[in-house]
């Protein structure tokens, strides 16, 4: 007998859309999770290497000695490669070479204590950590910024690629803004965060000449790519957003909303050099948000963010002095590609299967 039924509600649509994605979540959370007694595992492997001087002891041939000696002593074990031992020795140099960071983070300075109180915070899969490494090369502070947005967001191995080839960690939270001095403290540092400069808008693909409406069809055209560039925490509202203010009829560019912030985000986008007018502009905008969407008790003050093509920045900084409004100034780029691969921050049902995979065998490039 068939059950099958058709609604149409789009409630019940938006319901079954929002069931999928919590789904989705939460195979998600289970990938990126690793044993962390695996970790410990590979650091002390790092550190034996390091502290015994393996290699000076035994000659420059004892990895893919020690690889092989291992897995008869271990037979079905993977991870055991000379390359992943390799990786084991890099592990152990890249958080064992900054002890004032890791004093700060968990208040000791003892290798060992250190990692065991540390691990906590590197619980991404073996796979995830060898390209970080590969990538870092050997700044701690930026491994640690690639770790965290990977357990923050479920970064696949492909979008983590994807974000280090933008440069993600040299422009987050680049923006100039006035954050400081118009946002409460406690708000002020994470506003600051979601913000970068320059964006990459290669995606939009746009070549020669183009106008501002030009790239903004771009941009919406490739949302999803928009959306991952913008950040965790951002939901569309919509473009060229109609205000009525007083008489006048306004229009905001894009119009977005920070769910980590718990505020609207008004956006507006200029194809030329930034001017000073463009600040009056976009504070007069979040002010009128503030006045007709934000909702009392429930929503944090609007920010506004002007994404131009170049600015000066003593006259951008001047500019945002000026105003008793949170507001932030980036540039954009063109130019720069994306690798080809850009799915999202959510990965497919493959890329979680060999996540899992990965975790029960803490294998990474197996030989």
């Amino acid at each position: 007998m068939n059950t099958n039924i058709t609604i149409t509600d789009g409630d019940y649509k938006k319901w079954v859309k929002d069931l999928a994605l919590r789904y989705r979540r939460s195979q998600i959370k289970a990938a990126v999770k690793i044993n962390t007694e695996q970790l410990w595992y590979n650091w002390r492997l790092g550190k034996d290497i390091v502290e015994m001087n393996v290699e000076q002891r035994w000659g420059e041939r004892v990895i893919g000695q020690l690889s092989n000696d291992l897995r008869e002593a271990l037979p079905g074990v993977q991870g055991l490669s000379k390359s992943n031992i390799y990786y084991c020795k890099k592990f152990y140099l890249l958080y064992n070479g900054e002890p004032q960071i890791f004093q700060q983070l968990v208040g000791k300075t003892d290798a060992d204590e250190v990692f065991q109180q540390l691990v906590g915070k590197l619980e991404i899969p073996w796979g995830h950590h060898c390209i970080i490494m590969d990538k870092v090369k050997g700044d701690v502070n930026k491994a640690l910024f690639y770790i965290s947005q990977t357990i923050e967001n479920g970064w696949s191995r492909a979008v983590l690629l994807n974000m280090i080839g933008t440069n993600l960690y040299e422009r987050h939270g680049k923006a100039l803004t006035n954050f400081k001095h118009s946002l409460p403290e406690a708000e002020s540092d994470l506003a600051r965060e979601i913000t970068k400069d320059p964006y990459n808008f290669a995606f939009a693909e746009i070549t020669g000449r183009y106008n501002e409406k030009k790239l903004k069809d771009a941009l919406l055209t490739n949302i999803s790519k928009f959306l991952i560039e913008l950040g965790t925490g951002f939901a569309y509202v919509g473009k060229e957003y109609r205000l009525q203010i007083g008489e006048t009829e306004n229009f905001i560019d894009l119009l977005f909303y920070n769910i980590k912030l718990r505020c609207y985000v008004a956006i507006e986008v200029k194809i030329d050099k930034f001017a000073s007018r463009d600040i009056g502009q976009l504070g007069t905008y979040v002010t009128a948000v503030n006045h007709i969407l934000r909702e009392e008790g429930k929503d944090n003050p609007t920010i506004g963010l002007l994404i131009c093509k170049s600015k000066d920045n003593t006259l951008a900084q001047y500019a945002l002095e000026s105003s008793s409004q949170p507001l932030g100034i980036s540039e954009y780029e063109l130019e720069r590609f994306y690798p080809e691969k850009v799915e999202g921050t959510i990965p497919t049902i493959a890329e979680i299967e060999e996540s899992l995979k990965d975790e029960n065998t803490g294998t990474f490039g197996e030989d």
